[in-house]
């Protein structure tokens, strides 16, 4: 997406001095900055891009902005180059003025975000966060990587603290937001289930027209917003199919399907649904956009290795989110095995929460036969409350002392489940059995 100067004057207020005429695309790394582009150094707590600079002109830069006097012929100077990066992209949401979703939750965001862009795009010339860039840089790269005929631009919102979302809801001002859930994911940093839901809630701020969200109490009590709400829940769904890699389901009045499997997914999807409704779908285009969604890498990825099927689903976890997950894979295989690894970021409470999912599984699953491996300082809680429950758990300290156990105990043909928080880099456990 390019940019006049006159455009990035308007949009930062920036002091401008040399002059260049066209229309400039903004980099803000200088490893990938292209001949002709206007350099945006941003600042982190261990760097300051603005020391390269100099570095950008070299490689072919048009100007820099810079918050201090530069080197560079032609410079947009600004108080803050993060702001002005906000800025920019705030001028771009409104100039292209597509419709704006904003999505965020403790869990469940990033793949409710490529249900809803799996069913807009049936309609809708559509744009999304990649991956989970969903931050305030994020943010602004997914703005200005869209199309300029973009008719919907979908906004992923993270937050590790009170304000995040904020900012970033501040220059998305979105036309309609979903809120997945508010659960125990960064309580270390929040201190209280409370305190998330507030923090989850303010996506409402600047809303303009209705909220999406989960049919949650804590979310009921502290979103703020005069507009409509509409609230979903797994409560309201019949479930007539479930299965591996499928999922068959009726939701107020109308069927319909998802090649992938868990209740959890079941709920995200209905978010996906009443926005299409909001925007004018029809049942067809929503059901066939739902039948086309496929789960990203490590959500959920299933895949054989040495005779072994595997299903990694580490990507992330909270207490929430690994109870959903390996109660679906649970009820769904036979003979399983189950490798549990750390949740990171509860903080104070981190053993109780542990404890918690061992409780949780222990009491639905007694009786059964299956297999727990566990990973980690805190895995050992998980493991010793299954334990409790006579359930055959195994301890271990690391990602290769576990795929050993594996290569000369377990026999081929099972099928294991992976689940931890990004920390424990359960795909190392994948690579250790293809070595």
């Amino acid at each position: 997406m390019k940019f006049t100067v006159e455009e990035l004057k308007i949009a930062t207020n920036a002091e401008v001095k040399g002059s260049q005429i066209g229309e400039f695309e903004i980099s803000t790394d200088t490893r990938t900055i292209k001949k002709g582009d206007l350099y945006l150094p941003l600042k982190g707590a261990n760097f300051d891009g603005e020391n390269f600079c100099d570095k950008a002109i070299e490689a072919g830069a048009s100007g820099c902005f810079c918050t201090r006097d530069c080197k560079a012929d032609f410079t947009l100077k600004v108080p803050d180059t993060l702001k002005a990066y906000l800025e920019i992209a705030n001028f771009a949401r409104k100039k292209y003025n597509p419709t704006v979703v904003a999505i965020t939750g403790s869990s469940g965001k990033t793949t409710t975000k490529e249900m809803v862009y799996s069913v807009l795009s049936e309609k809708f010339k559509t744009h999304k966060t990649f991956s989970n860039h969903n931050n305030e840089i994020g943010f602004c790269q997914t703005v200005l990587s869209m199309p300029e005929d973009t008719q919907v631009l979908i906004v992923e919102m993270g937050m590790r603290g009170f304000g995040e979302i904020e900012l970033i809801t501040k220059y998305a001002q979105p036309d309609y937001a979903i809120i997945t859930n508010a659960g125990s994911a960064h309580i270390g940093r929040l201190g209280s289930l409370d305190n998330i839901a507030k923090a989850k809630c303010e996506i409402t701020k600047y809303l303009k027209n209705a909220l999406i969200a989960n049919d949650n109490e804590r979310i009921k009590k502290f979103a703020n917003f005069d507009g409509e709400k509409i609230f979903y829940s797994i409560n309201d769904v019949k479930i007539l199919d479930k299965k591996s890699g499928y999922s068959k389901f009726i939701y107020a009045g109308k069927e319909y399907e998802l090649n992938v499997e868990g209740d959890y997914n079941i709920e995200n999807s209905l978010s996906a649904i009443e926005l299409g409704y909001k925007l004018g779908m029809s049942y067809d285009e929503i059901k066939r956009g739902l039948g086309k969604y496929r789960p990203i890498e490590k959500r959920w990825e299933m895949q054989n290795v040495k005779g072994f099927n595997i299903i990694n689903d580490s990507y992330n976890a909270n207490p929430e989110s690994m109870k959903a997950s390996v109660s679906t894979f649970l009820e769904l295989y036979k003979n399983p095995v189950v490798i549990l690894g750390d949740m990171g970021e509860l903080g104070e409470q981190e053993v109780k929460f542990h404890k918690g999912v061992g409780d949780f599984l222990g009491k639905k699953f007694k009786g059964n036969k299956i297999d727990f491996l566990v990973v980690g300082k805190l895995a050992k809680f998980i493991g010793d409350e299954l334990a409790q429950y006579e359930f055959d758990v195994k301890y271990f300290a690391d990602n290769l002392e576990t795929s050993r156990y594996i290569l000369d105990n377990l026999h081929e043909g099972i099928t294991i489940f992976l689940k931890a928080s990004r920390a424990m880099k359960f795909e190392e456990i994948i690579e250790n059995l293809k070595k």
